[in-house]
């Protein structure tokens, strides 16, 4: 073993066993940890495989991680609602706020205020090349460009101003309507600005097909299915607002535009198969279409919560208000009623403007911050997180779903937002699960059924493939991404690594290991999605570094040996992929362009994941580790939160992103947390 001190010859790579020790200099650096890592540290050399005494850290590198800890923990003390939960908002693109004033507009509701608040919202958000996009620094996006140009000319904006002509420009560039995704023709077709026969089709008359079926809605993901039913009605009726021709969108039409060509052999059967399906739209058989319509009424009937929420999500409940009213559902309907208070309870207005929420966030923000402080050493018996636990203990769903079709497990898991009583999901369960066993039962009323009935109801969510999806069971009916109307490719819920990883985590925390048939199945499923230079694809959170945390994290759990090949080849990956700031970053662009996996500027969530995951994996003493924990350190706001502009959570792949606003604070924590408690061993 040497001791030296001198520069650091690559800072971005330290050779394999080194350790970097931070001097009493870079312990007491500046009190906001706004100091950059110093280029002199004393550094250990361990020579391998002769084993060495473990050096001591020293105390100041010590103190810095804690006081960084302890203004985080805090910040969380204070942000705590009452009831014993946090939440914070859930960003996402304009198109969620632009559907909202089209859909007001569509059943005659206008309110002055409200209107301007949003205006001010969506110019607010306008990109300076005129468009809008899907998440931040994308460039621009054509679908949600035309949308939000529609929005503000039906909230009396003039088409000349300078942001009219800009976002014009620009959606004209990209291929005008014809270039824009389904959903943004329908909208388009409800004002007559579309031709509803140019509208992929969704026969009302699949309600009616039995879930024992080899095709049926259930077949489709849950927030498809929940999309889709009152979409059939929309299109079977194919109402139209007839508005002024001034604001209408024709000017949005390129001469030049090119039909997309078809994807695949596949895409075009497809195209032909809606064709036919148009033929019968029109044509139908008048008893059997009533008979569809009365189940899908019903149906969306069936599935709103007594607080007028439909699935927790904005699409299902837009288009299941939409759709009531074009069967003739007046606005003072007790449906109606709870729906429009529903969707104002999604909305949200600050100095930015009004805007609204695709979905609200209360379990997973609570179950994640609640997991960092105590990963950050934060007692259980504390009684704001006493007061987390019960919260969450009654947040469990107890009734039954749409799940239930592939799954006759008694209930028992958590759903990811204040009211959803039909579609408890995996990933938040698991989470949650892992909170509460984290506490005394003596202390917390009801905790070990909730423990026992959660973990069995997830266990039992797992695929034929060994995998667990977020929603359902065995829903990987992938064609379905083909057809003409699902051109976000999104209307299945397939086992995913990344969840995969989380139900191993929490199964491993719970005492089950590698030779358990379930999570030997699983452990296989996920080496499977390895890829070749040893990350795994993220469906939940961007992307691969996501999912390369959350499948480290599952495997070493439930047992794997943290020098398997498949943990040395993601811990390799992980490195090779930190940025010369010390943080890990990675675009949203990677799910359309996988070449650009691991790659972006750095932000403080995905610096989080990377760490845990080489903590996972027992590298707290490499130079990764410590440069990424000084990249928190240093980007550490005075009140304990970080800043994060970029979107780091995945809705659909390639096509919805959304920026948790809880993210940039909660993944932080939770690194340093495990981080300190590595090294203080």
């Amino acid at each position: 073993m040497r001791l030296f001190m001198g520069k650091r010859s690559n800072p971005a790579r330290a050779t394999e066993g080194e350790e970097i020790l931070r001097s009493q200099h870079a312990g007491e650096a500046a009190a906001g940890c706004t100091a950059a890592l110093p280029e002199t540290a004393f550094v250990v050399e361990v020579a391998r495989p002769t084993p060495a005494k473990p050096v001591r850290v020293q105390s100041s590198w010590i103190r810095r991680i804690e006081r960084a800890i302890e203004r985080s923990s805090d910040y969380f003390r204070r942000v705590q609602y009452p009831e014993g939960y946090w939440w914070e908002e859930l960003e996402s693109n304009t198109t969620i706020t632009s559907q909202y004033v089209m859909l007001l507009r569509l059943l005659g509701i206008s309110d002055a205020a409200k209107e301007a608040s949003i205006v001010k919202y969506l110019l607010k958000h306008q990109n300076e090349n005129g468009s809008w996009g899907l998440y931040y620094g994308d460039g621009g996006e054509i679908s949600t460009t035309i949308e939000a140009y529609f929005a503000l000319k039906l909230l009396g904006q003039d088409p000349q101003s300078g942001p009219m002509i800009m976002a014009r420009e620009f959606a004209l560039g990209r291929g005008g309507v014809e270039a824009a995704r389904v959903f943004t023709k329908i909208w388009l077709a409800l004002f007559g600005q579309y031709d509803w026969d140019k509208v992929p089709s969704m026969p009302v008359e699949l309600v009616l097909l039995p879930p024992h079926f080899y095709f049926n809605i259930y077949e489709f993901s849950s927030w498809a299915r929940g999309t889709a039913v009152p979409l059939s009605i929309v299109l079977s009726i194919r109402p139209k607002l007839d508005i002024p021709e001034q604001l209408g969108v024709a000017e949005l039409y390129s001469p030049d535009c090119c039909h997309k060509q078809f994807a695949s052999p596949v895409h075009k059967l497809f195209y032909y198969f809606d064709r036919l399906a148009k033929k019968f739209e029109q044509n139908p058989i008048r008893s059997v279409r009533k008979k569809a319509l009365c189940a899908a009424r019903d149906w969306i009937i069936d599935h709103q919560e007594e607080s007028g929420d439909w699935g927790g999500i904005q699409p299902p409940m837009v288009y299941s208000i939409l759709a009531l009213h074009q069967l003739g559902y007046p606005l003072n309907h007790e449906i109606i009623v709870k729906g429009l208070k529903a969707l104002d309870g999604f909305c949200l207005e600050d100095e930015d403007g009004l805007r609204m929420q695709s979905c609200v966030s209360p379990v997973w923000d609570t179950a994640l911050s609640a997991l960092a402080l105590l990963d950050a050493g934060v007692s259980p018996k504390e009684p704001f997180l006493q007061k987390a636990s019960d919260w969450l203990v009654t947040q469990q769903v107890k009734t039954g779903g749409d799940w239930q079709f592939k799954n006759c497990c008694r209930p028992g898991g958590w759903a990811f937002e204040f009211f959803n009583s039909r579609y408890p999901d995996v990933d938040d369960s698991a989470v949650v699960l892992n909170v509460l066993n984290r506490f005394n039962p003596e202390t917390c009323q009801g905790l070990d059924c909730a423990k026992s009935v959660g973990l069995d109801w997830c266990i039992s969510m797992q695929s034929s493939n060994g995998g667990w999806a977020a929603f359902d069971r065995d829903n990987v009916m992938e064609v379905l991404n083909r057809i003409p109307f699902a051109d976000t490719e999104a209307m299945v819920d397939p086992p995913t690594a990344d969840v995969t990883g989380r139900m191993l985590e929490v199964m491993g925390s719970y005492g089950y290991d590698s030779t358990n048939k379930v999570a030997a199945a699983g452990i296989r499923f996920i080496k499977q999605l390895q890829e070749e230079d040893g990350c795994w694809w993220g469906r939940w959170g961007v992307n691969y570094i996501y999912g390369t945390w959350s499948v480290l994290r599952g495997l070493i759990s439930i047992g794997e040996s943290t020098g398997s090949h498949c943990v040395l080849r993601a811990v390799n990956w992980l490195k090779e992929h930190q940025n010369e700031d010390g943080g890990w970053g990675e675009t949203c662009e990677s799910y359309r362009r996988p070449e650009l996996r691991g790659q972006g500027p750095s932000t403080p969530s995905q610096t989080a994941w990377a760490i845990m995951g080489l903590l996972a994996a027992g590298e707290e003493k490499t130079d990764e580790v410590s440069r990424g924990v000084q990249y928190l350190l240093r980007t550490q706001k005075k009140d304990g939160t970080w800043d994060e502009d970029y979107f780091t959570g995945t809705g659909f792949p390639k096509h919805f992103f959304i920026r948790y606003h809880n993210y940039r604070n909660c993944f932080p924590l939770m690194a340093l947390g495990q981080y300190l408690g590595k090294i203080k061993k």
